[in-house]
């Protein structure tokens, strides 16, 4: 298997996304992503940008969470720093997942423009974790039907159907004022 190498002076471009624990505290999801930002630094890398996305709804059940806290981290860096920051994600009981993705193969690092509020780690200040109510055991098992919503366009029946349903009336009227 042959190995790339970028020129001095070039980096390659990555993105990696990591779902929190959804009841982690601000200060362990600090402690998380300053060793993050430590890490790029020590390995020759540098964040590009850092967004908290906050706690959102998971597609699948992780660890028997639904929800998690998603951080986004785009920097420059070759594959060492790669492997350092997913070893360091591994690392944290916190970081139920991680993905990275190489987004470009040849950056010049130098030509990259950063500003200092974009690679900041923002203090995560979250609500209180809610029970879902359309979450709970009955209705995952079935137990309860969902709530159905009304269908204007059913309500409008055709003109018809209307007729028919005139008629009938008109024909109970007749039939109580013979008995």
């Amino acid at each position: 298997m042959s190995r790339q190498v970028t020129a001095p002076g070039r980096a390659r471009e990555y993105e990696t996304i990591y779902i929190l624990r959804p009841d982690i505290d601000a200060d362990g999801a600090e402690k998380i992503g300053s060793r993050l930002a430590e890490v790029v630094g020590r390995e020759a890398g540098r964040l590009t940008k850092v967004e908290t996305w906050g706690r959102r709804r998971l597609a699948y059940d992780i660890a028997k969470h639904r929800r998690g806290v998603y951080v986004y981290l785009k920097y420059l860096g070759g594959g060492k720093v790669v492997s350092e920051i997913e070893r360091n994600l591994r690392l944290f009981d916190g970081v139920l997942k991680y993905q990275t993705v190489l987004v470009r193969n040849d950056v010049e690092a130098q030509g990259v423009t950063i500003a200092d509020e974009d690679v900041k780690f923002e203090r995560l200040e979250l609500t209180p974790l809610e029970d879902d109510r359309d979450e709970s055991r009955e209705r995952q098992l079935g137990l309860i039907e969902p709530e159905r919503r009304i269908d204007r366009s059913s309500e409008a029946a055709p003109p018809s159907d209307l007729d028919d349903a005139e008629e009938g009336e008109a024909e109970g009227a007749t039939d109580e004022e013979e008995s």
